[in-house]
């Protein structure tokens, strides 16, 4: 009682492993300050969940932005852009007449140490949408410009380091004595700053850029540039405009462009006859593996879908997890054995008697679905575990053609502010799991977390492993899915473990003005989640 926020939170830092950068009082989130406290009930959040360890990587952002902006005396760099999110770390550009270059990241990281030491505080100022809007103006910050042009509220909070003002989307660190680890990389045409990861806070995870996936983030950078439609407020603007439905075809037909290169490729290796699928929730796999399969029947194959989902063991023979509950993503969940077997007996021409997995019984089932591959047939297999070769340890390398699916988002919210891959795919699945199985936002909040470790386990280690990459997302998608979601987020209640989660989607929400369906082909990948589509999804 009677001490500073700030005070309370030096005292406390030694019972904790993580860094305390964010408080709630009174079971409400806030940043650190110097508000005298009296008989408020504080709680801490630290750099070793999942929430302080955001915080902590926009505050070093942050830091960094203006670092850079401290040793740019010659007024050489027109704009630096976080463009998305490689080996832990955010891969970054910069426009200007600079070089990046190992000397300059040394200039970075040296004034960032600076900055560290002298122990800055980061400040927030509310400031009417009208001045921010002219002060980002005179930064020459047009993204940041355009994304408030559309903003309903009056007032937004801008955060100030000595002098160097951005707006940050998400609360921020109180001071930059708390932001020590990182570090930065150069790579490709820019640079990575590379980041702590929520399990181990104090350390700087090795910088292993993922070649094939950066690629595919690259060309999809590409496609949201020619189609302007790479900001929030650029997306907006073409919504004003009335224009979205010739960007929509568009942006469908250069994934339609994709899946036919992609069968291109399949054609062009005569011994395959297994295509492996594989990715993370809400990638959009199924509709995916339809939109191929026609292509595949245009060149003249006869495919089959697959689900190794119908090879699952037993029910009572499926691994537990640490807390003793069914663990249906282990990869010995699945009947890798008779997997083997079957996909064998039909490389080498013999007809087989397929499963099928019924989920109420638990068991496999034998209902007379036979199969036998001809010259012409290949088997279109899609499962969470069909990259990791441990599946398919007995098929012949040259038979199996792996790809990896996911919904790389290419929209940012404005030049320093990305758009997270990960709310992408979340707001898909809740729009999904209420639309076809009556689930609420609230039931698949509660089971993200671990769904997104199960892809941390068994997806994303083997996503390089591929022959190729498709990215599902469309730049347009949260606009159309934002009418969708926001009422199933408005049903979650303030005393709900899930409430802040949900507050800060609506949050995000905010930026996107609505956007209309009837444009939207009947064998888009988005039909799989707001329905109306061709395929049986």
């Amino acid at each position: 009682m009677g001490k500073s926020l700030i005070q309370i939170v030096k005292d406390a830092q030694n019972d904790y492993l993580g860094r305390i950068i964010l408080v709630k009082i009174n079971g409400k989130l806030s940043e650190i300050s110097d508000i005298e406290i009296t008989d408020e009930e504080i709680e801490f959040v630290t750099t070793d969940t999942s929430l302080g360890n955001e915080v902590y990587k926009r505050s070093v952002l942050f830091m960094m932005l203006k670092a850079i902006h401290d040793i740019d005396v010659d007024n050489k760099i027109c704009n630096v852009k976080v463009e998305y999110s490689i080996s832990k770390g955010l891969y970054c550009v910069i426009d200007g007449d600079v070089t990046v270059n190992y000397d300059f990241l040394e200039k970075v990281k040296k004034r960032m140490k600076e900055i560290v030491v002298a122990d800055m505080p980061i400040t927030k100022i509310s400031m009417r949408t009208s001045e921010a809007i002219k002060l980002f103006e005179q930064h020459h910050m047009k993204d940041k410009t355009k994304l408030f042009k559309y903003r309903r509220s009056s007032n937004i909070n801008i955060y100030n380091l000595d002098g160097y003002m951005d707006y940050c989307y998400g609360y921020m660190a109180y001071s930059t004595g708390l932001l020590t680890v990182y570090d930065l990389f150069a790579y490709d045409s820019g640079f990575v700053l590379q980041l702590p990861i929520k399990k181990a806070p104090e350390s700087v995870p090795e910088f292993a850029p993922p070649a094939k996936l950066f690629s595919v983030l690259k060309e999809t950078t590409e496609w949201a540039n020619m189609l302007d439609l790479h900001t929030v407020g650029s997306l907006n603007e073409h919504i004003c405009k009335g224009d979205m439905g010739l960007l929509m075809l568009a942006n469908e037909a250069l994934q339609e462009q994709k899946i036919y290169e992609i069968v291109q490729k399949i054609e062009s290796r005569h011994d395959v006859k297994f295509i492996m699928i594989a990715g993370p929730s809400s990638s959009g796999k199924t509709t995916f593996s339809h939109r191929l399969s026609i292509q595949l029947m245009a060149k003249g194959y006869k495919p089959h879908p697959i689900a190794v989902d119908d090879y699952f063991v037993e029910r009572e023979e499926t691994p537990l997890d640490e807390d003793g509950n069914y663990n249906f993503e282990d990869l010995h969940a699945i009947d890798i054995e008779l997997f083997n077997r079957q996909m064998n007996m039909l490389l080498a021409g013999e007809e087989v008697d397929m499963p099928t997995f019924n989920f109420k019984t638990g068991k496999k089932e034998y209902n007379g679905k036979r199969l036998l591959l001809g010259e012409e047939d290949i088997l279109v297999i899609e499962g969470i575990h069909c990259l990791n070769d441990e599946l398919s340890y007995a098929l012949p390398i040259e038979s199996k053609f792996k790809i990896y699916i996911s919904a790389l988002t290419q929209l940012n919210i404005d030049e320093h502010n990305r758009v997270a891959t990960t709310d992408g795919r979340l707001i898909r699945r809740m729009v999904r799991d209420f639309r076809t199985r009556g689930a609420s936002a609230k039931r698949t909040l509660s089971m993200w977390d671990s769904v997104r470790r199960g892809e941390e386990n068994n997806i994303f280690p083997y996503q390089e492993q591929a022959d190729v990459m498709f990215n599902s997302s469309l730049a347009y998608e949260i606009s159309v899915l934002k009418p969708y979601i926001e009422p199933l987020l408005f049903s979650i209640g303030e005393d709900e473990p899930e409430y802040q989660e949900a507050k800060r989607l609506l949050k995000f929400l905010d930026y996107f003005l609505p956007c209309q369906t009837e444009f939207i082909p009947v064998n888009s990948i988005l039909r799989e989640f707001v329905g109306g589509g061709c395929f049986k999804v």
